[in-house]
C-alpha cells in the first residue's frame, strides 16, 4: 500500500494524556502504514471523525518541527520532567522515519534534558537509535517495549500486514540490550483463540529469554468502536470459524471479563519465571543523581 506523506509542522509535541497508564505522549508521526487488524487508535480516528477501515494508514502527517517544539516544552519552567510515552498512538519506527529522522531527533533533545521516556515499537528501525538510547540511559530512566504478539508466521501476514517479522524486533532488542538499554517485549495484543495458545504463548517467552528481554507482558484484545468494525471485518475473511467465539466474548462489551483474562496473565507470569526471564544486561546504566540545590547564607 502506498502511503501519502503530509509535511505539516505542529504546535505542541507533547500531549496530556487521560484513561492511560501514562500522562504524557510524543508522537512524531499521526497515522502509521503498519494496518496492524487490531490497532486500537482505529477507535481514536473514529472518534475524530477520521477513516478508521482499510483507508487509515494511507495518509501520514509527517510533523517537521516536532524536535524544534519539544525541546522549547522541555525548557519551560514549569516541565515537571515528567516521563513521556513515544509511539502511543503511531509507530515512532514506521518507514518513513527512515527519511525524516524526527524520532531520533526527539531523543536527542530528551537526551538532552536528562527526561525520562519510554517507547513501544514494531519497527527494527530502532537499531540505529542504539547510541542516543545508551545515552539517555545514563541520565534518566529509558525504557523500549517491542510488541511481538506472536511469532507464528500466518498469523503475523494476516493480522500486520505492514510490518517487519516479528523475529527482526527481537533481533532488534538482542542489539539495544547489549548495547545497556532496557528492553522488553509486550504480547499486545493477543487475540482470543488465535495467537492465545500456550504453545505460542511460550515460544515468544523463549525467544525472548534468548534475545535477552529484560521482560515480558501480555495484554488482551480490546474492541472498542471504530477497531471492532474493522477487525471483525477482517475476521470475516480470515478465520471465519471464529466469528461465534468473538461475538460471544464480545457482545455489547469492548474488554474481556477477569475470568477470562487472568489464566492469560497468570500463564505468563509462569512462563517468565520457567524461563528466567529477568533484567540479565551485563551493562546496567545508572541515572546521574540531580544536582543540589545551593543556597546563599542571608
Amino acid at each position: 500500500m502506498r502511503a501519502e506523506y503530509r509535511e505539516e509542522p505542529c504546535k505542541v509535541a507533547l500531549n496530556r494524556v487521560k484513561g492511560m497508564g501514562f500522562k504524557w505522549s510524543l508522537n512524531p508521526y499521526m497515522g502509521c502504514v503498519h494496518r496492524c487488524t487490531f490497532c486500537y487508535v482505529r477507535a481514536f480516528e473514529l472518534r475524530a471523525d477520521r477513516p478508521f477501515d482499510d483507508r487509515y494508514g494511507r495518509s501520514i502527517r509527517v510533523k517537521t518541527n516536532v524536535a524544534e517544539v519539544l525541546r522549547a516544552q522541555l525548557a519551560k519552567p514549569t516541565w515537571e520532567r515528567e516521563s513521556i510515552a513515544i509511539g502511543a498512538a503511531t509507530d515512532p519506527y514506521q518507514p518513513a522515519e527512515g527519511r525524516y529522522r524526527l524520532t531520533r531527533s526527539c531523543l536527542e533533545a530528551l537526551r538532552d534534558a536528562s527526561n525520562p521516556f519510554s517507547i513501544i515499537t514494531r519497527g527494527p528501525l530502532i537499531v540505529r537509535d542504539a547510541d542516543v538510547l545508551a545515552e539517555a540511559s545514563q541520565r534518566a530512566d529509558v525504557s523500549v517495549t517491542f510488541s511481538v504478539p506472536t511469532l507464528d508466521d500466518e498469523i503475523w501476514r494476516r493480522t500486520e500486514p505492514g510490518t517487519a517479522h516479528p523475529r527482526q524486533r527481537l533481533r532488534a532488542l538482542r542489539v539495544l540490550v547489549n548495547a545497556g538499554v532496557r528492553a522488553s517485549v509486550g504480547m499486545a495484543p493477543l487475540l482470543p483463540g488465535i495467537s492465545d495458545q500456550p504453545a505460542l504463548i511460550e515460544q515468544v517467552v523463549r525467544e525472548a529469554r534468548e534475545a535477552g528481554a529484560c521482560g515480558v507482558w501480555a495484554n488482551l484484545l480490546n474492541l472498542r468502536p471504530g477497531t471492532r468494525e474493522h477487525f471483525l471485518e477482517k475476521l470475516a475473511e480470515d478465520y471465519p470459524e471464529q466469528l461465534p467465539a468473538y461475538a460471544r466474548l464480545y457482545s455489547r462489551k469492548a474488554y474481556l471479563s477477569s475470568a477470562e483474562t487472568k489464566p492469560v496473565r497468570a500463564l505468563v507470569r509462569d512462563l517468565n519465571r520457567r524461563h528466567g526471564i529477568r533484567d540479565r544486561r551485563r551493562t546496567r546504566f545508572v541515572p546521574e543523581p540531580e544536582p543540589e540545590q545551593l543556597a546563599l547564607a542571608l
